[in-house]
């Protein structure tokens, strides 16, 4: 065989991940892509074209320069070979795919919540989340896992799905710069409210659909894990706007709906309580059970999204 149909692409990296996940010995182009963020925003900002500006030009020229990058290596890799090619690519979306790395950094907060290590927990929470964990107790730990695991289900799984399936493992790589950019400069803070306003704007526009679709596709896999489906759903409808980011509130939603559990609330970030709405407020509190449930949840919804965004490539290719 001299060559593999590229729609295989997509399940190869996903098997890739749930198998190798994310080693710390392992070069990733995550870890790139941030330190780029860091070594050229300085040098943008001294544009005289104003922060907002600065920051559009920023944010435009790393995400092009990603996708010609991911473009270039996977075309250089099908002039070599086919086979080759194949490979590069599958290796290249596996770096945009965080399911294991996703369910180990959960699970490693609930074991540590089962001991029971609350500091432990605290600083485990705190390498997954944003908001200070320093006055969460045992439930806001779990909340917070819970509302992580349902987040990144789009960021780190469906949407590069989603994204591979149009545009192969190079509109993949630019979906995680425009990701990476969000979660380093795209906060309404005295430093970036300016600054990383675009990047703040690509990453809603870009994660809008893929949020949507993550809500069918997590009432399908709760029917299946828990026969929640239809509450999954409902939920998401009604409390998919009770968010202050136009997107995470629908897969949060459709978790609450699922798990039956309150997510949302006021929350501590860098130092000032935001008043977040709260999602499901008739459901019950979580607990640590509930990070375990949460994990086999975005495990299934995984598996969803992958067989619906592979034969959407299929079609295409």
């Amino acid at each position: 065989m001299n060559s593999v149909p590229h729609e295989y692409i997509l399940p190869a990296a996903f098997i890739l991940d749930l198998i190798i996940g994310d080693p710390d010995f392992l070069p990733h182009p995550i870890r790139y892509m941030g330190s780029a963020i860091a070594y050229l925003e300085p040098r943008f900002r001294k544009l005289p074209a104003g922060q907002a500006a600065a920051g559009c030009f920023f944010a435009l020229f790393l995400i092009f320069f990603t996708w010609c990058i991911g473009f270039l290596i996977v075309a250089a890799g099908r002039a070599i070979h086919p086979i080759f090619g194949f490979l590069i690519e599958t290796i290249l979306l596996y770096y945009c795919l965080s399911v294991k790395s996703l369910k180990d950094a959960a699970m490693s907060v609930y074991n540590a919540l089962r001991h029971p290590d609350l500091e432990k927990a605290k600083q485990r929470v705190g390498l997954i989340v944003g908001r200070d964990v320093n006055p969460l107790d045992k439930e806001g730990i779990t909340r917070a896992t819970v509302e992580t695991v349902a987040e990144n289900l789009v960021d780190g799984v469906l949407s590069p799905l989603f994204f591979a399936a149009l545009g192969g493992a190079p509109l993949a790589l630019a979906y995680k710069m425009i990701n990476t950019l969000d979660s380093m400069v795209g906060y309404k803070n005295d430093t970036y409210i300016h600054f990383g306003k675009t990047s703040a704007k690509i990453d809603d526009f870009f994660n809008f659909i893929p949020a949507r679709i993550a809500v069918p596709i997590i009432a399908i896999s709760a029917q299946l894990f828990s026969g929640k489906g239809v509450q999954a759903f409902r939920t998401a409808i009604q409390d998919g706007r009770c968010h202050t980011s136009p997107n995470a509130g629908y897969p949060e939603a459709a978790f609450s709906g699922a798990l039956e559990v309150t997510l949302g609330g006021p929350n501590v970030y860098h130092g000032k309580l935001v008043a977040k709405p709260s999602i499901g407020k008739h459901f019950g509190k979580t607990n640590a059970e509930h990070i375990k449930k949460a994990c086999s949840l975005m495990i299934v919804s995984s598996l969803m999204g992958l067989l619906l965004f592979w034969f959407i490539r299929a079609l295409i290719f």
